[in-house]
């Protein structure tokens, strides 16, 4: 019964943004489709039928995408261009590559700040200093550079995922491994423990949680960073490229298709990140 109750809420919210999408896609196919309509005959049931059956509307109907969806996921081999699969392997390699580097980067950087007083002053207001820069002007810029010197393909979207997705873990771990109580640190130098039998037996099991937190949200950061760095290498592969691909050719229909399949991807990951935390949480001994 709970677990209904919770659903209840999720699949009201659900149901109002479908109707609402496809309420919009009326007067935002209205321009497309105003011709057609008039060469149907006009009327209320064409207007529906012409402004949620456009071949390149502004707007596309959640049916249209998940129509793509269907073709381009079941209908054609995953080892194809043509297929939706394909294009997510290729960015969930760099996603998943990027996020494994900022990561280690954050976690390393959050251990040496905490160790250390002269870098907690001067590398901490660069580490937010960095997220200023938006990741549009500077993809283009890594691209560029890696590309002279013989690096493209996976390395450089991995690099731009890597930049994203290190800051929230950096932030969250500084907090976490500073979390720990004053007493509960007293009493570790009072056992005379060494700096890293405090990290390792207090600190990090005190940032645990602030550490998958970050997780989750950098996880999602890495898959739009590999996205991103897609977008100027005019790469035949990954979500990135199908989007771009559609906006050249207009084929609206596939770049929302791309979307909705990255955001799946994201929150795929996102709960994959959950479950890793519950059987750790177990592992150390929480309450489920």
């Amino acid at each position: 019964m709970k677990t209904k109750r919770h659903f209840i809420p999720v699949l009201t919210i659900c149901a109002a943004i479908l109707v609402l999408w496809y309420v919009a896609c009326i007067p935002m196919n209205a321009v497309v489709a105003e011709t057609k309509i008039t060469a149907a005959g006009g009327g209320f049931a064409n207007t529906l039928a012409v402004s949620w059956g456009l071949d390149r509307p502004v707007i596309p109907a959640p049916h249209q995408i998940v129509t793509e969806i269907w073709n381009s996921v079941f209908l054609i081999a995953p080892w194809k261009v043509k297929s939706l699969v394909f294009h997510i392997w290729v960015t969930l390699t760099s996603t998943m590559l990027g996020f494994v580097m900022g990561t280690l980067l954050g976690v390393g950087l959050a251990v040496a700040i905490i160790h250390s007083k002269l870098l907690n002053k001067s590398l901490m207001p660069w580490i937010i200093a960095s997220q200023t820069i938006p990741i549009l002007a500077i993809a283009p810029m890594i691209i560029g550079v890696l590309g002279s010197v013989g690096f493209t393909g996976l390395v450089p979207k991995s690099l731009i995922s890597m930049y994203l997705c290190f800051f929230p873990i950096a932030i969250g771990m500084v907090k976490g491994l500073t979390s720990p109580d004053p007493m509960q640190l007293d009493l570790m130098r009072t056992y005379n423990a060494s700096a890293s039998q405090v990290l390792w037996k207090l600190r990090f099991p005190a940032a645990m949680p602030f550490l998958f937190t970050s997780l989750k949200v950098a996880i999602a950061i890495a898959l739009t960073g590999a996205i991103v760095g897609e977008l100027p290498t005019g790469a035949q592969g990954g979500l990135g490229a199908r989007m771009l691909a559609g906006s050249y050719y207009g084929q609206t229909i596939q770049i929302w298709a791309a979307l909705v399949a990255a955001s799946f991807v994201a929150a795929s990951l996102v709960y994959a990140i959950g479950g890793m935390e519950r059987v750790v949480n177990v592992r150390m001994g929480a309450r489920p």
